[in-house]
């Protein structure tokens, strides 16, 4: 049956002056053709001129299919650029139909000639069971060049009417969505990211659009959404969410559906109609109750009296023990914990599914947490979108203590989650109540300390030392997972590269009796070679760095800095004066704060007559802060590196020995 789709969504109209574009394929204008740099980001190597996405509804051999067109203009400006100028356009497939790519054209504008790309250049590639792609590779690639193509996809699915990327890594001119949508479908739709739209315009077009055989003609909504002049998204590798929280997208969401015949489909649900779903669903609700195939086939200590923290701790250890995560998330798969627990191997909800069911099994009555991994985005409070979810914890709750756990690691600690689960909240569904919000709460005592011995031996021309090394929390978590795996050798040559110098490591012990699961305990003899045999001596007290490098490097940021978890780092350094020498110079004592002491950087240098000292603290005191104090925190980590790296002893032969000489 045709069906037809309405939808209802009113924005405010702004005005909007463009740079000056022409939308007709395969024309450039003269600023077109004349833009060397990009001068509102000079830094960048490509910049979209002209971009600008149509969809609406038609019909198609009597069925109605959402057509979308893309039409786009890049400039390549330097070298870097030229990456874009390989192309994939995914195209959605189910069971028995998929979209199909038709009107596909590309081709470069280099020195007034066009290199099109030819059809037997044009490739599809099956990705998985519901993704394809239509991929080609831009010819003629050099710098000044313009590439531009269009394509038409005509999708037999509504749901992929989800919305436009306005921000990418490249900065835009103009980038266009428009939409035409007959009458009986209704979308929810949320603007993400800080900036703003130029253009925002909805209106009605009266008796739009019919279908054969149906005497109805429908109004449809008109839409326009365009930003001007938007800058690139750059990213950092560390201490960031999904870039999906941030970047400047509209985002569509299937919401109804009003037949003609008076009947509403609803897609969005509440959470109270996910909960009832989740109870009898397959997947997720029926295997929360295998409580019996488990008591059956664990071992029966795990449910001897005893208190409940210690009953809990041993079935988590046991879970964890006994299975091998496969790397699967699988929150929507075909999760079967009898399966994976005969196999001894199963993705994380089979893992945390089985640790649920033996929790409850012991009489400690624990919940299924859903949540989203911090490179897939924070899940949307305001409605159930069940797509944001693509992991799930233990949620248990011992008098009115809470504990989060994931059995999927064999390092992970009782009550401790792997740093991806870090991403501020999940839900917490509670099928004999109602679902609801919890927060995600690291742990606080994360730190790592270093503490260093010297002395320098003036016979053999050496500095030799010490080096204790105490990891808390994430900290001991990395470093167990590192001691595994490679070898004790390969370890150590990874501690001697890492390190500041031409350091040696002579010896190194692992302190097993008074290490933890949260606690790591290692001692270092080091040694290094040094012009000890001069008047005067210049030492750097810093074997190991924190930081080799900046992790802040963009000139701005308008999007919060999130370090996971709360974290302190700790150097401390002590050298014997040797005799017939005296100090002539330490660095000098430095203390920087942002916010309100959010983030300390303290480093103070230390005399006494016989030896001296270095001390050196960088404490994250809040996880997340405001991208308004990026500079400060970009400014304190570089004065971090600064003083690892350039801070110098300087000692001095004084003239009257005390050698007996």
């Amino acid at each position: 049956m045709v069906q037809l789709r309405i939808f209802s969504f009113l924005f405010l109209l702004i005005s909007f002056n463009a740079f000056s574009q022409t939308d007709e394929f395969g024309k450039l204008t003269q600023a077109e053709r004349n833009l060397k740099i990009y001068e509102k980001d000079s830094s960048a190597f490509a910049v979209v001129l002209y971009e600008k996405g149509d969809n609406y509804f038609k019909v198609v051999d009597n069925y109605i299919r959402l057509i979308k067109e893309y039409h786009v203009k890049i400039k390549i400006l330097d070298k870097r650029g030229f990456d874009q100028g390989t192309i994939s356009i995914p195209l959605y497939k189910g069971k028995t139909s998929e979209e199909k790519i038709e009107k596909i054209k590309a081709v470069t504008h280099l020195n007034g000639i066009k290199y099109p790309v030819r059809a037997s250049e044009f490739f599809k590639n099956d990705l998985n069971e519901h993704w394809k792609e239509q991929t080609f590779t831009f010819p003629k690639l050099e710098e000044g060049c313009i590439l531009e193509y269009s394509y038409q996809i005509i999708s037999p699915f509504f749901f992929n009417l989800t919305g436009w990327d306005f921000q990418s890594d490249i900065p835009k001119i103009h980038s266009e969505y428009n939409a035409q949508i007959p009458g009986n479908y209704v979308y929810n739709r949320t603007l993400i990211g800080n900036l703003t739209l130029d253009i925002n315009d909805a209106s009605i077009k009266k008796n739009c659009f019919e279908v054969p055989g149906y005497s109805q003609i429908a109004d449809c909504e008109v839409l326009k959404y365009s930003m001007k002049d938007v800058p690139a998204f750059k990213s950092e590798k560390e201490f960031m969410l999904s870039e999906r929280n941030y970047k400047a997208r509209l985002d569509f969401e299937l919401a109804k559906h009003n037949r003609f015949d008076g009947v509403i489909d609803k897609y969005t649900q509440s959470w109270e109609d996910v909960d009832k779903e989740f109870k009898s669903d397959k997947d997720i609700g029926r295997q929360l109750t295998k409580n019996n195939f488990f008591e059956k086939h664990v071992p029966e200590a795990l449910f001897l009296e005893q208190d409940s923290l210690t009953k809990a701790l041993n079935i988590y250890k046991f879970v964890r023990s006994h299975y091998t995560w496969n790397g699967k998330y699988g929150v929507y798969g075909k999760a079967r914990v009898k399966d994976a627990f005969e196999k001894r191997s199963g993705s994380a909800s089979e893992i945390n599914m089985t640790l649920i069911n033996l929790l409850n099994s012991a009489g400690l009555p624990t919940n299924l947490m859903l949540l989203s991994t911090r490179e897939s985005g924070l899940p949307k409070q305001t409605h159930p979108v069940m797509s944001d979810f693509n992991y799930c914890l233990a949620y248990l709750k011992i008098d009115d203590q809470v504990f989060l756990l994931d059995a999927t690691d064999k390092f992970m600690p009782f009550g401790k989650l792997p740093f991806k689960t870090l991403n501020h909240y999940g839900r917490v569904m509670d099928f004999k109540n109602d679902s609801y919000w919890a927060k995600i709460l690291p742990d606080s005592n994360n730190v790592l300390q270093i503490r260093a011995s010297v002395n320098l031996d003036m016979q053999n021309n050496l500095l030799t030392g010490i080096m204790d090394k105490t990891a808390h929390g994430y900290f001991a978590l990395n470093t167990y997972k590192k001691l595994a795996d490679t070898n004790e050798p390969a370890y150590l040559n990874y501690m001697e590269k890492d390190a500041l110098g031409d350091l040696e490591i002579t010896e190194y012990e692992l302190n097993k009796d008074l290490s933890t699961a949260n606690k790591i305990m290692e001692r270092i003899h080091f040694q290094t070679e040094g012009d000890l045999n001069s008047d005067m001596l210049y030492l750097n007290p810093f074997h190991s760095a924190f930081f080799k490098e900046n992790p802040f490097s963009l000139a701005e940021r308008n999007y919060p800095i999130d370090f996971g978890y709360i974290r302190t780092y700790k150097y401390n350094w002590a050298l014997n004066i040797p005799e017939g020498y005296e100090v002539v110079d330490l660095p000098k004592k430095n203390r920087v704060t942002v916010g309100e002491s959010d983030l300390i950087l303290d480093f103070t240098p230390l005399k006494s007559p016989t030896q001296i000292g270095i001390n050196f603290t960088l404490l994250v005191r809040n996880s997340l802060l405001s991208p308004k104090d990026y500079k400060a925190i970009k400014d304190l980590f570089g004065k971090a590196i600064d003083i690892q790296s350039n801070s110098l002893v300087v000692l001095k032969k004084t003239t009257i020995s005390n050698t007996g000489q």
